[in-house]
């Protein structure tokens, strides 16, 4: 679990890029921005694909809130094919997941 937090977390551009939105230094149509994001999701998305996570795993990796802020601050919209598929993966993760 720790080392899935981790992963995550290297990669997530709400920590450094998402800042620079809200100052006015970056636009969240940016092209590098749209590149890290892009690699997050997939990153995300491959987290939950490794076995062995209960549901309380899962409820720690919950992508919505985050999905929220980047779809809030105008990085992501709502049918974005990769938000879509991150959202459907961790409803699969949560499905196969074992125990609380």
């Amino acid at each position: 679990m720790t080392r899935a937090i981790s992963t995550i977390s290297q990669s997530d551009p709400l920590i450094k890029l998402l800042q620079q939105v809200r100052l006015g230094r970056m636009q969240a149509t940016d092209a590098g921005l749209r590149a890290v994001t892009e690699s997050w999701l997939g990153i995300y998305e491959q987290t939950l694909s490794l076995d062995g996570f209960t549901r309380f795993d899962l409820r720690r990796l919950n992508p919505a809130p985050r999905l929220s802020v980047l779809t809030q601050a105008g990085v992501l919209s709502d049918e974005h094919p990769g938000l879509i598929s991150l959202r459907a993966s961790y409803e699969r993760a949560l499905s196969r997941a074992t125990g609380e």
